[in-house]
């Protein structure tokens, strides 16, 4: 059977049946030397009981040989796989032609040979998956009916025995009718399955497909726990989960396991959302089957990529949102500070109309630098990095933060180990360092020395760290994680973006800005690279 359909009818030279025809072939052959010995064996060692070689022995004998060798030298021609329509009605044409030798040498119809043929004819069928089935009982009929006829003519027989050999010719059409009519059953056995194989094979590597490009992470474990499928998303978030041999959930991340044991015993969280969470990981379980123990597929999410996805829609938004108020406000900003500064120098102006015009003005100026640190936010300026020393940069950057704050100057401590050249865009390290700073100094215990700005090199490569350390509380443990998330704020007259602004400042000069826990306070180092 080809690809499209069944096997051509001709033997052309394109003509190439697949491996399973000349298995099929090869059987059949086998078939007919173990009857070629049989019969051999059968007339050597019974002929005195049996009828084979009856009426001849010698001839039977012969026949017998000459079926033998020629079922021999098949097995030569079939190697040599060619011509498989010739080759299989050779072979028929020879069982037709030997059994019908052995027949008469047998006694004829009497002899029971003829039934033979019936099983040539059927492995015929199969064999050739019903073609030219109907056209050797023909030929097995008409080799019958001239071995009867030649005995009649010769041995002046009774022309009563034309029933049986017609009857046994009705034998032989119906099983090659039989053997035709299952052979196209099983055709189209064979292209249906081949079609169904077809389709699961691209349905498998389409899902296969799927799963290889999910952002989600996929395992598939049994109920052992042991993995048996993955994909890229989860190599990357589970180490070890590649490799040859078992590889067992629990070697590889002992807390899912515990949670998928538990997920097993609990039948309640079967029917529900299934959601745990895992350090940094979500995990969500589905079984394979209506039995837990069966398995399931864990299906795993990276919170960090959720969080990031969920600040750039927030992002997204807020530049929206800026984009479309922001010039309104800064109007009505501008007209209320130039009324109050009006205010402010008229003559006969009180003390308390001093007071409030203050207020005004202080308010105004907290509300514009909300708006510009919303602007920035949603615009993203690029850095343009410098190289300068950082020691004299730092006294007078502590200089001019103490005159603006209104601080003695002891408040503020450097702790210098050395004086390195670092590369940063100078207005932005001062707007990093102002906001650092003011958290500090809003938190800590306004002692001298409560605010350390400590400069050293960093652990690793060619960078400096400059740590600004306070006294105060320091950061709980819970708000550490979403620490440099905008808008979020503990401070009421804050807008919760300074320090996400802070990173994003850092960033955008090659330095990192992190929180490192210190048992005196809060502790933020900036990492940059050294001139």
């Amino acid at each position: 059977m080809t690809a499209n359909g069944p096997l051509p009818e001709s033997d052309t030279p394109a003509f190439a049946p697949p491996g399973q025809y000349w298995r099929s072939l090869l059987l059949f052959n086998l078939y007919r030397t173990a009857t070629a010995v049989l019969l051999l064996a059968g007339a050597r060692v019974w002929g005195d009981t049996l009828q084979f070689g009856s009426r001849d022995m010698r001839l039977f004998l012969a026949a017998a040989s000459a079926y033998l060798v020629f079922a021999l030298a098949m097995f030569a021609w079939i190697r040599r796989k060619e011509r498989f329509n010739l080759q299989l009605a050779v072979q028929i044409g020879g069982d037709v032609g030997f059994t019908t030798v052995m027949m008469y040498a047998s006694g004829g119809l009497s002899s029971g040979l003829g039934l033979l043929l019936l099983t040539s004819l059927a492995a015929a069928g199969l064999v050739s998956r019903g073609r030219l089935t109907l056209f050797f009982a023909a030929i097995a009929t008409i080799g019958v009916l001239l071995e009867h006829s030649y005995e009649v003519l010769r041995f002046s027989e009774s022309g009563g025995q034309y029933v049986q050999a017609g009857l046994l010719s009705i034998a032989y059409f119906a099983i090659a009718w039989l053997a035709h009519t299952l052979a196209k059953r099983t055709l189209a056995s064979e292209q249906l399955a081949a079609q169904r194989e077809v389709d699961l094979a691209n349905m498998a590597q389409v899902n296969q497909l799927v799963i290889q490009d999910m952002e989600q992470g996929v395992i598939v474990v049994d109920g052992e726990g042991v993995v048996r499928q993955s994909n890229s998303a989860a190599l990357r978030m589970v180490e070890g989960l590649a490799g040859a041999g078992v590889i067992r959930l629990k070697d590889r991340l002992p807390a899912l396991q515990d949670l998928f044991e538990r997920w097993l015993r609990d039948p309640a969280l079967v029917d529900g959302p299934n959601l745990f969470e895992i350090g940094t990981l979500r995990a969500r379980f589905v079984p394979v089957a209506r039995r837990r123990g069966a398995g399931a597929v864990i299906f795993l999410e990276d919170l960090a990529r959720i969080r990031a996805e969920a600040l750039q829609m927030k992002l997204a938004a807020l530049g929206r949102l800026t984009a479309n108020i922001a010039h309104e406000i800064r109007n009505p900003l501008g007209a209320i500070s130039h009324a109050a500064e009006l205010l402010r120098e008229e003559q006969g102006a009180d003390s308390s109309t001093a007071r409030l015009t203050t207020i005004i003005r202080d308010n105004v100026r907290r509300l514009d630098r909300m708006i510009s640190d919303v602007q920035m936010l949603n615009r993203g300026e690029l850095a343009e990095r410098e190289r300068f020393r950082l020691v004299p940069y730092l006294e007078g950057f502590v200089a001019q933060f103490s005159e603006t704050q209104r601080l003695a100057g002891s408040e503020i401590k450097l702790e210098l180990s050395s004086d390195p050249y670092i590369l940063f865009d100078r207005d932005h390290l001062n707007q990093v360092l102002w906001n650092l700073c003011r958290n500090a100094l809003r938190h800590c215990s306004r002692r001298p020395g409560c605010i350390r700005l400590q400069l050293m090199r960093a652990a690793r490569g060619n960078a400096v760290r400059l740590d600004v350390v306070d006294d105060g509380p320091g950061i709980p443990a819970e708000a550490r994680v979403q620490l440099f998330e905008p808008f979020l704020t503990t401070d009421p007259a804050g807008t919760g973006l300074g320090l996400h602004l802070a990173r994003e400042i850092c960033e955008a000069n090659g330095a990192l800005l992190e929180y490192i826990g210190d048992n005196g306070g809060a502790r933020f180092a900036v990492t940059c690279a050294a001139g």
